[in-house]
């Protein structure tokens, strides 16, 4: 997938209020520069100013650096016998930033390297700029919302075959290494996150986790799962009953189908986020199952499965813009009968949404 990361780095310039942005490895480094370095105990930060990106990083890693001219980045190398403080005050006083304010991104600069920066130049400001950066990511283009799309089709086809193997006596461990499995052979390059199956009272926690509890007939299966296409994610939960589902049970996926309809039906371009919570909320609580309806209705999605813009939650104003890709995920969780949930991801178009999701929402597996 080609990205223009000049555009990016113009972005990240257009912020005002800092001299310059650090960022360290993780989604930020990826989406701004394609830089796939990974959060160790060697320090590297990517040091964007005015006259260009700069990167201090451990000898060991800079041919990936040389591997991308296109970058024109500068490395303040640093080796283990020398140890990185050196670097840092290589770039520090090359860069002229000191007594400057450098924006970083609260959520993944470590105090560390804060420390590092600080002990140098006591004087050096340090600025937050994660809601910066989350929202310019938030905008996505078109390529990266067909990744979303080809990594909901590759695991919606994985999850229609296990559906096909599914017995009684499996464990949730077994359905999502069986499920992980079937995406990575159906082309998926890796998973979004790690699966979660949770059968018959385990499905009543909606941050549970998966266990060797064994899946019996006529209770909920509640698989919550995702894979990556080009380092984007699907996010996707249905929730299954094999064999025939108590009334009770019925009534309370009958709900959360509603409500995720609801909260679809509600979004689009120029509607307040807190806008799409409200409707699939109303249809939970109005139905009697308000108090079991315990987290936010849903969240965004991109490099990060879970990515604070946008959210659809209680008291969130900001509006819904074209580009921007979230997930529908109402639930209703009862202690001593379990939990429902329908996940689908959404993006918002100019006139409305598209929703990526396409796997059938039915509660009842049919053999």
């Amino acid at each position: 997938m080609e990205q223009d990361y000049k555009s990016r780095l113009e972005a990240l310039r257009a912020i005002e209020g800092v001299d310059a942005v650090l960022i360290v490895p993780g989604s930020n480094l990826e989406y701004f520069t394609g830089l796939h370095y990974f959060l160790s105990e060697r320090p590297i930060i990517a040091i964007l100013t005015e006259e260009g990106l700069s990167v201090i990083v451990p000898k060991l890693e800079v041919p990936t650096l040389v591997k991308r001219p296109d970058l024109e980045a500068r490395p303040f190398p640093w080796s283990d016998e020398d140890g990185y403080m050196g670097a840092f005050e290589d770039a520090i006083n090359e860069l002229g930033l000191r007594g400057k304010t450098l924006g970083v991104d609260g959520m993944t600069m470590r105090i560390t390297e804060m420390l590092a920066l600080q002990k140098i130049d006591p004087t050096i400001k340090i600025k937050p700029l994660e809601r910066d950066l989350i929202g310019i990511r938030a905008h996505k283009q078109p390529d990266e919302i067909e990744a979303m799309r080809k990594a909901n089709q590759i695991a919606e086809a994985a999850l229609d075959q296990l559906i096909k193997e599914v017995q009684p006596g499996m464990t949730e461990r077994q359905i999502a290494a069986r499920l992980e499995a079937l995406m990575v052979a159906g082309g998926a390059d890796g998973l979004a996150f790690g699966t979660l199956v949770q059968t018959g009272p385990n499905s009543d926690n909606p941050h549970g986790h998966t266990t060797d509890r064994a899946l019996q007939m006529n209770e909920f299966l509640l698989i919550d799962y995702g894979c990556k296409v080009n380092g984007y994610p699907s996010d996707i939960t249905r929730t299954f009953c094999l064999g025939t589902p108590t009334a009770e049970m019925q009534k309370i996926y009958d709900v959360v189908k509603a409500a995720n309809a609801a909260g679809k039906a509600a979004a689009g371009p120029g509607i307040a986020m807190e806008e799409v919570d409200k409707a699939a909320r109303k249809v939970i609580t109005d139905a009697g199952y308000g108090e079991y309806f315990t987290h936010r209705t849903g969240h965004g999605l991109g490099l990060d499965t879970h990515e604070p813009i946008p959210q659809m939650a209680t008291g969130v104003k900001d509006l819904l813009e074209p580009g921007m890709v979230f997930t529908v995920e109402p639930g209703i969780y009862v202690p001593g009968v379990g939990g429902a949930r329908v996940e689908d991801d959404v993006a918002v178009t100019e006139t409305g949404i598209d929703v990526l999701t396409t796997y059938p929402r039915s509660l009842k597996i049919e053999r």
